[in-house]
């Protein structure tokens, strides 16, 4: 958001949020950091003419908590964003595919119309911060995802007692709609000796099983499914992040400024050259590399490896 080329509304949005932050924490840390906070804290202030009222930050004061301004739905969008994120990144560590490698497609049952409606609104957060290309909602996941419950005796004890043993039989045969039923609500009635029972999330534990080709995950009532077949295409998109971040440190080690154009060489490779090939506009654009060439061989530069590739690369400012 920072690094976009106009100052749009979004981009001054990210700098006042920042800005804000800063000050108050300039001020949270002041009694325990006092020259370093009052430092960051003029500097900002120096920004803002209409906020340089106070000299120091040990002479300014802390506003009144404005709770009007608690957004409880953006806290709920954040809180799924973050576990959705979350969970697609334990799926990836679980199967070693590393994070610049992007995957094709996840998919998240939504238990209710308001689940739906805050997934779709953080479609475009979790696929960015997962590196992953699509994201479908769906209502009904029942041939997609089939999910499993058993009953948690160690929270069926203290409330079932006697009728522990009958209150679990009820839970192992839960079909998929009891199921789906119990996360959407948070709970299912069961009726024991003519009396009905209530049984909550908190008294199962819900596993899901994995599908061809997908990995699924169950956590706190949110599923997803993880695509993880990789093709050709998407292969060479991760090989081309690969080398983006390659570049990026040697622009780094070589002292370059962010905004200095370069002229690029790259030792051939033939996966890296069709890498190259389907992606040279995404990497001259990351990298702000006027010129790209591929050559035979490539003695100046450095060698770099990664992913079973081995290349050398040479970068100049233009």
């Amino acid at each position: 958001r920072f690094w976009k080329g106009e100052m749009s509304l979004d981009k001054q949005m990210a700098y006042e949020t920042l800005y804000e932050c800063l000050v108050k924490v300039s001020q949270l840390m002041s009694p325990i950091a006092p020259f370093f906070s009052d430092w960051l804290f003029v500097n900002l202030k120096s920004t803002c003419p209409e906020n340089q009222r106070e000299e120091s930050v040990h002479l300014s004061y802390l506003k009144d908590a404005q709770l009007d301004l608690i957004d409880e739905t953006l806290n709920e969008r954040m809180d799924i964003a973050q576990r959705l994120s979350s969970m697609v990144f334990a799926l990836r560590k679980k199967e070693k595919i590393k994070v610049r490698q992007p995957l094709q497609k996840i998919m998240v049952p939504a238990l209710n119309d308001h689940s739906a409606e805050i997934i779709e609104s953080i479609r475009d957060i979790v696929l960015s911060e997962v590196n992953v290309k699509e994201l479908e909602v769906m209502r009904d996941a029942s041939d997609i995802v089939v999910k499993k419950v058993k009953p948690d005796f160690k929270k069926l004890g203290p409330k079932f007692g006697k009728q522990m043993k009958l209150a679990a039989a009820a839970i192992n045969s839960m079909n998929q709609e009891a199921i789906q039923e119990i996360e959407a609500n948070g709970g299912f009635e069961i009726i024991l000796d003519g009396n009905a029972h209530r049984i909550g999330l908190e008294d199962v534990e819900i596993h899901t099983e994995d599908i061809p080709g997908w990995l699924v995950m169950s956590e706190a009532g949110t599923t997803v499914a993880l695509d993880i077949t990789i093709d050709e295409a998407l292969r060479y998109e991760g090989i081309a992040r690969e080398l983006v971040n390659r570049i990026q440190n040697l622009r780094k080690d070589s002292g370059l400024e962010v905004t200095d154009r370069i002229r690029l060489e790259v030792q051939k490779n033939e996966a890296l050259e069709l890498a190259i090939t389907a992606n040279k506009d995404y990497i001259t654009s990351e990298t702000l590399a006027e010129k790209l060439e591929m050559v035979e061989n490539l003695e100046e530069g450095l060698e770099v490896s990664f992913d079973e590739i081995e290349t050398r690369i040479a970068l100049n400012k233009i």
